[in-house]
């Protein structure tokens, strides 16, 4: 009997577990648009097509297009209408820019002039089109041998390791000059040929990628497009599972592990913020870049959307503040976290006959507060709890005038603070300006 139970037990939880992780596994699936602007490199062996199987495989999906003519480069596709179209479209969450396979290679007068007017002009395309989207640069891989067409004039290239270096430069440099993301293909494939060199990640020209070298490209992508770990993927194309699994742990460990860096030139949302505590109250200071709506989460129930909101606790206690910054109009954030410790005591007792008087209620634009005790905070909180009025009182005082011509109508809250005590929450509404 015992056993049995024991067994029924084991079931049930694992069952259980299974529920959570489809429960889990569905909430975080994406659904990304992708366009693709290159040559060949991107056509070879249905590159999108294994990206979306490696996001299919974990409930993720790629929507995708691309322009691909065999030896493009970003002159021609300037120039190109179907390019220009598939641009124009304005649906897309990535633009992929990938250059002829050897231009980004060349001298730097060369590259000055055949590459980078013509990548710049891409990118403004697409952020006149689109502005949410982000343009990120294919970083392409030197010739397996280095390129013997142009080695007699450009020394530099007659390796694999000089063609690689100098097109991993280039492609950084595209990416800083026009503020986008890079999908670090080259450094994959590096890392691949040094520590794997029984991986064939060349076809049989030694240039244009063989099906493990498409795999590779197809995880980098699936990184830098979802941000997520390639490794959590199930789909191993046409390849061994032993190879796959080298390869996406490559990928894991140079881009996955390293998403930040990739994305370092674009401008997206970064959140920020320092941290000032007195007693029970805290003064926060937001340093977040580029963003327009802020939502603060005080660890304690209770929340302000407030740029730099003071904050005060009713009891003792290690507190998790995070702040989500928000850039609205293309829907990207970015969240910080710091650890509030209150430690001081005997502060915290609520005022029950320190009742606050306030008029008119309900208030228009503006509300009077008169309080017997000296006040050093005032904040308002909306009826969802979160912190939409801040106010400090210079050098503390009993009557307080407070702009509420901001707020939205409804019901708000009002909580004062002094040195040694906070007040409970009193009620009143806000009609009309």
């Amino acid at each position: 009997m015992i056993r049995l139970s024991l067994f029924n037990y084991v079931i049930k939880r694992f069952i259980l577990t299974l529920f959570y992780i489809f429960i889990c596994y569905n909430s975080e699936s994406q659904n990304i648009k992708a366009l693709f602007i290159g040559n060949s490199y991107t056509a070879s062996n249905n590159l999108l097509a294994i990206i979306n199987q490696l996001a299919l495989s974990v409930g993720d999906t790629l929507e995708h297009s691309s322009n691909t003519p065999g030896g493009y480069t970003f002159q021609q596709h300037c120039s190109n209408t179907t390019t220009i179209n598939l641009i124009e479209e304005a649906k897309w969450d990535f633009v992929v820019l990938q250059e002829q396979s050897q231009l980004p290679s060349f001298p730097d007068n060369q590259v000055a002039i055949m590459v980078y007017p013509y990548a710049a002009r891409l990118d403004s395309m697409i952020k006149f089109y689109n502005p949410c989207a982000t343009t990120t640069f294919f970083m392409t891989w030197g010739r397996r041998d280095g390129d013997p067409e142009y080695c007699p004039v450009f020394p530099p290239v007659c390796t694999y390791e000089g063609m690689d270096s100098l097109l991993q430069l280039r492609y950084t440099i595209m990416a800083e000059n026009n503020h986008a993301a890079i999908a670090p293909v080259a450094k994959v494939w590096r890392k691949l040929r040094t520590d794997n060199p029984e991986i064939e990640l060349y076809s049989h020209d030694g240039s244009h990628p063989s099906n493990s070298g498409s795999f590779a490209a197809a995880c980098t992508f699936y990184s830098i497009l979802f941000g997520k770990d390639p490794e959590l993927t199930s789909y191993n194309f046409t390849l061994d599972p032993l190879e796959a699994a080298t390869i996406k742990h490559t990928a894991k460990a140079i881009v996955y592990d390293s998403l930040d860096h990739w994305f370092r030139f674009e401008i997206r949302p970064i959140a920020d913020f320092s941290s000032s505590v007195t007693n029970a109250t805290v003064i926060f200071t937001n340093h977040s870049t580029n963003a327009d709506s802020y939502f603060w989460d005080f660890g304690d129930g209770n929340s302000s959307t407030l740029v730099s909101p003071v904050h005060t606790y009713s009891e003792t206690g290690r507190y998790e503040v995070s702040l989500e910054a928000i850039d609205v109009s293309c829907g990207k954030s970015d969240i910080a976290k710091q650890i509030i410790e209150i430690i001081t005591t005997g502060i915290f007792n609520i005022k029950e006959n320190n009742v606050p008087v306030f008029y008119p209620n309900p208030a228009g634009s503006s509300l009077i507060v008169k309080t017997d005790t000296k006040v050093r905070y005032l904040t308002i909180y909306d009826s969802f709890g979160r912190e939409v009025i801040c106010q400090i009182a210079e050098n503390g005082c009993t009557e307080i005038f407070v702009d509420v011509s901001t707020l939205h109508n409804g019901v708000y809250y009002l909580v004062l603070s002094g040195e040694d005590y906070i007040t409970s929450r009193s009620k009143f509404v806000k009609y009309g300006s």
